[in-house]
């Protein structure tokens, strides 16, 4: 915008001087103006201003717009240097409408700065709303269960020695869980595992054994697998004993394995899960799938023996069953419980720990 009553510096110097009548004469930029004039250009000034205000965007925008209108060489000052080419009884209605457009100038610089001073504030804070350098604040984690840590450090024990796991079903027929291992029917040892039936020849599987079965029915000799897996058995909880429970059971079946060959498995399994300085010793046992067969206990030196599984050479009667011919292949087996193995590493005595799902009790694992 151009107002053609815009006052110059003066000659040589370049210091910002007052708009006066007189230096308008001297520039040549002096008319007599009457009070209508005066109005109209107020009227462009505000115009001006409305254009000015609309693109302020920042604080410093907001410093050069008012300078501009407000400032010694500003619109409004050169507003006011009219006032002395009016005739007296004009200057006090022109002087109030120029004090007017000042005011109201004046009052919308406050406000578009009291905005902006709040826009720059709140895009501050959101700048500064993760304050690095503050301690971190912890917030708490899950984590395994005991009883699931323990069943995979068992694994990759095993899987480093070359085993494969293997599943199966937990819902079992009679003929898997029982009889392909050499337990008909009316044979004593059934006692030992009272079982949840769900229909006649239909149950829940009382251990993992029947995964052993499947897998030498579905492949031939060698045989290297572990059979992790949930098992059921109608017992009344206590400190030793739960209706659900784990384990973990190993099949090698190949041509020429013996005792030593199983002895020597398990040896490195306890220096594997217990570490180092156990002792271990076998005691002869009976198991229908197993001949012969053994209970294997640990212990530190001078403390108390721990048992912690049964194994034993696989009876030829179950591979017959499974249509190998023992004559060709021997193989051992042998099942540890998953709950015994976390008790005695962690020194848990009550099984049912396990599975009340106190934070106090699973946090400390």
């Amino acid at each position: 915008m151009r107002i053609h009553f815009k006052a110059l510096p003066g000659k040589g110097c370049s210091r910002e001087r007052p708009v006066t009548v007189d230096r308008l004469r001297r520039t040549g930029l002096y008319l007599p103006a009457m009070l209508g004039e005066i109005e109209r250009k107020t009227a462009e000034v505000r115009g001006e201003w409305e254009k000015g205000r609309a693109g302020v965007e920042s604080l410093q925008d907001l410093e050069e717009l008012r300078v501009r209108f407000l400032g010694k060489r500003g619109y409004i000052a050169q507003l006011f240097a009219l006032l002395r080419t009016l005739p007296p009884e004009k200057r006090a209605a022109a002087g109030k409408l120029i004090n007017t457009l000042r005011e109201q100038i004046e009052g919308e610089l406050e406000s578009l700065k009291g905005q902006l001073a709040a826009k720059a504030e709140a895009e501050r804070l959101k700048r500064e709303a993760h304050d690095f350098s503050l301690p971190g604040v912890w917030r708490g984690i899950g984590n395994l269960h005991p009883l699931t840590q323990v069943r995979l450090e068992i694994e990759r024990i095993f899987m480093e020695m070359g085993f494969d796991v293997a599943s199966g079903p937990e819902v079992e027929t009679d003929y898997y869980n029982f009889e392909a291992l050499n337990i008909p029917a009316d044979h004593p040892a059934r006692d030992e595992w009272d079982s949840f039936y769900i229909d006649e020849g239909l149950l829940l599987r009382t251990h993992t054994s029947p995964v052993q079965i499947r897998v030498m029915k579905s492949k031939k000799p060698p045989v290297r697998i572990i059979c992790p897996g949930r098992c059921y058995r109608r017992d009344n909880p206590d400190a030793t004993h739960f209706p659900v429970f784990h384990q973990v059971e190993l099949l090698w079946v190949e041509k020429g394995l013996t005792m030593a060959h199983l002895k020597w498995i398990i040896e490195v399994f306890v220096r594997e899960f217990f570490g180092p300085g156990y002792e271990m010793r076998f005691s002869a046992d009976f198991f229908p799938f197993t001949e012969p067969s053994a209970q294997v206990h640990i212990r530190r030196a001078g403390g108390p023996w721990l048992e912690i599984m049964g194994a034993g050479m696989v009876d030829p009667a179950v591979f017959e069953e499974v249509g190998y011919d023992p004559e060709e292949v021997t193989g051992f087996a042998f099942g540890l419980g998953i709950e015994r193995m976390a008790m005695l590493k962690y020194g848990v005595d009550d099984i049912r720990l396990f599975f009340q799902n106190h934070l106090r009790f699973l946090e400390q694992f």
